[in-house]
């Protein structure tokens, strides 16, 4: 079983993904890696370089190689926060995966970009817009969803454990 975690930037998809995999004594795939190494390019170098329509193109193509490798075994996969927004990702995730929605609220969200180091490609004044058009592609792609806020990765994890598995 492919577990695929959804959720919008920030909603904790990689930190509860690897607590998931080390709980579960699975391999932890986190989809923007898949598409770094395949590039060998950072996801900022990839924006600027071919625009967030060239990074979808990527995104896909590692989503359906990663999905066509790990379906049939126990795994955790990380997506991107725009994943869903990939034509056939929606489907993919549904046909091929248990997908999980991290389900966090914008205030939370706008919380959790504060505090973290670096960028993100598409953290920016148009998030809430962002925010909006993508929560109904998340909630359809996910057989599960998970209110995070409030929550730390731990006690999220152990909710997947013990309410989704």
């Amino acid at each position: 079983m492919l577990i695929a975690l959804t959720g919008f930037m920030a909603s904790g998809k990689t930190t509860v993904g690897r607590l998931l995999a080390s709980s579960l004594g699975c391999p932890f795939l986190d989809l923007d890696e898949v598409i770094v190494q395949k590039a060998g390019r950072s996801i900022p170098a990839i924006f600027a370089a071919d625009g967030e329509a060239g990074f979808r193109k990527l995104e896909k193509q590692a989503l359906e190689q990663t999905v066509g490798k790990y379906a049939e075994s126990t795994a955790v996969l990380a997506l991107g926060g725009g994943t869903v927004t990939v034509p056939g990702a929606i489907r993919i995730l549904q046909e091929k995966t248990t997908c999980i929605y991290l389900q966090a609220s914008q205030e939370c969200i706008q919380e959790r970009l504060a505090t973290q180091p670096g960028g993100r490609p598409l953290a920016d004044a148009h998030l809430a817009q962002r925010f909006a058009e993508r929560e109904p592609l998340y909630a359809q792609a996910a057989h599960v969803t998970v209110d995070t806020d409030g929550l730390t990765p731990e006690q999220i994890t152990d909710e997947i454990i013990i309410d989704c598995l």
